[in-house]
């Protein structure tokens, strides 16, 4: 006798592109609620002079060639982040305010410029427009990581999807971003205000810095520990490893706190021959 297996019933958000919309526009509006009850404070307003003191600063390779990705779609990623740079560049932090990546941005839609990229969806590869934004909330959470400002608000890609071909920061330290309802977002709990600096550069080089009105007395450095690769019992691969954050004296760079900030446990979602055979962990 055959078992008749029961369908699964549909999300509202899948029953088209009308449901889409709706399902999106509620969550933007049950964020913007729960910000305006808890009284969180955004930073808006802008200088293009820059604050006297860089805390962090770091550059970012756009145009990356990566395993099975249209070249194409890195392109238009450059494109789609000279326009949310805009947005950003010169935001002022005053003390207690916080850095919202989607209400300082706004939504990225085709109406402004934005371009189709390579997003992310449920741990699958997809093109959208807007896509590549990921990668401004990157570097800034980056940068933030390299001072003493407080994170409040992050979402990590919970999967390995590129090999880590020329990586130079540690697995993990990425940003995930869904307008509203998954933003990046870091408050300035400093007693001074603070600056973010962010653009494309004619060469296509995603710049940030961080700034100050005085100089910190630490530094900051993550590293990566206990990494390895291993089959697990569902036959599938994982990404392991342990991230730690050093805090370290200006003067002496005696370390001064080592504190774990992510275990990575992240599924692989490439080519498995592409994984360094030496970094493979069997038991």
């Amino acid at each position: 006798m055959a078992i008749k297996m029961k369908k699964q019933r549909k999300l509202f958000c899948e029953l088209g592109p009308t449901a889409y919309k709706i399902s999106v526009f509620k969550e933007c509006r049950l964020k913007d609620l729960d910000d305006l009850l808890h009284r969180r404070r955004f930073a808006k307003k802008h200088r293009t002079e820059n604050l006297p003191y860089i805390w962090k600063a770091d550059t970012k390779l756009i145009l990356r060639q990566l395993h099975g990705v249209d070249m194409r779609l890195q392109q238009n990623k450059a494109t789609n982040l000279r326009l949310a740079a805009a947005r950003i560049d010169g935001l002022i932090l005053q003390p207690g305010e916080e850095f919202s990546f989607w209400n300082t941005v706004g939504s990225a839609t085709a109406q402004k410029g934005y371009l189709e990229g390579l997003v992310i969806s449920n741990s699958e590869m997809k093109t959208g427009v807007g896509g590549g934004l990921c990668q401004m909330a990157n570097l800034i959470h980056y940068l933030v990581l390299h001072t003493p400002l407080e994170v409040t608000e992050l979402h990590h890609h919970s999967d390995a999807l590129f090999p880590d071909s020329k990586r130079r920061v540690p697995f993990g330290t990425g940003a995930s971003i869904f307008y509203k309802k998954f933003d990046y977002r870091f408050k300035n709990t400093s007693p001074r205000p603070v600056q973010l600096r962010v653009w494309v550069d004619d060469n296509n080089l995603l710049n940030g810095e961080l700034r100050g009105t005085q100089p910190l007395k630490t530094k900051y450095r993550l590293t990566e520990e206990d990494s390895y690769y291993k089959q697990e019992a569902d036959g599938l691969f994982y990404r392991n490893s342990k991230v730690y954050r050093l805090v370290l004296d200006e003067g002496t760079r005696e370390v001064l706190k080592k504190e774990l900030i992510l275990v990575n446990h992240s599924k692989v979602m490439y080519d498995y021959d592409l994984i360094p055979r030496e970094e493979i962990r069997e038991a």
